[in-house]
């Protein structure tokens, strides 16, 4: 629902002070989705629905540091995405690229960019590794990229690894049958030793995680919002906590 811009005002701070900050999430994961839809809309190329959505991620981030949440994941590019046509691709990880750089420059939040950057051009994947480690020692929000990522491959990734360190320590086939459990495949996931999202946001009115960490998201609440990532609001973002905060959570019990 649109509201008078004055009313619209009203309304979003009256739903900022009405959050109880008890129930914040502490990890946050957001599907970014409905970029080349908004384009469309316009009669624009999917490039413009792109970067109008990179431009909104910093926005995000400012709200959920304002509000208290510790942990932000963003799932900028799948493993799907990179089947699209060559030309879109090279310049959608380029915007994405960029994006993940400028949010790396202005110092304020830890990146952590999670998936198989051997997916992507060397040069794309040295400069998303560079933003990395120049927001190490950065303290607040942590702010997980995920770029070519895929859930399955995640877990796939988290076990190959997890052989792999067995097969160094000596470990029999079947000693590591009796003894794997939850824990240790979750010691080798991208996200190890973070929380789990407690709360998952899907934009554009797609109702499916198709993919998202399915790992973590065993417990975690869903909110599926209709509006496109480029026109999501402070008020959209602040409906999802509120929706958040009145559910009963039984973490599977």
């Amino acid at each position: 629902m649109r509201l008078p811009r004055p009313v619209y005002g009203v309304y979003e701070r009256r739903l900022a002070a009405s959050l109880p900050r008890e129930v914040v999430p502490r990890h946050v994961g957001v599907i970014l989705d409905g970029n080349r839809r908004w384009a469309r809309s316009f009669g624009e190329p999917a490039s413009t629905g792109h970067r109008r959505g990179a431009d909104k991620i910093s926005d995000l981030l400012v709200w959920s540091q304002d509000v208290g949440v510790e942990v932000v994941t963003l799932w900028m590019l799948s493993t799907d995405n990179l089947q699209r046509p060559a030309a879109e691709l090279r310049e959608l990880v380029e915007i994405i690229t960029d994006a993940v750089c400028d949010l790396a420059t202005t110092g304020r939040w830890r990146i952590q960019v999670m998936g198989d950057l051997d997916l992507l051009d060397a040069e794309a994947a040295a400069k998303l590794r560079d933003a990395q480690e120049r927001t190490d020692g950065v303290t607040g929000l942590h702010v997980n990229v995920a770029i070519g990522y895929g859930g399955r491959h995640e877990i796939v990734d988290a076990v190959r690894s997890l052989l792999r360190e067995h097969a160094r320590r000596g470990t029999s086939l079947e000693g590591l049958a009796e003894s794997v459990d939850v824990d240790e495949i979750a010691g080798y996931l991208y996200t190890r030793g973070q929380p789990d999202p407690d709360l998952v946001i899907r934009t554009s009115g797609e109702q499916r995680l198709g993919g998202f960490l399915l790992w973590q998201s065993a417990h975690s609440e869903f909110y599926f919002c209709e509006a496109y990532w480029p026109d999501f609001r402070r008020v959209d973002f602040l409906r999802a906590l509120r929706s958040y905060a009145e559910r009963e959570r039984r973490l599977g019990r």
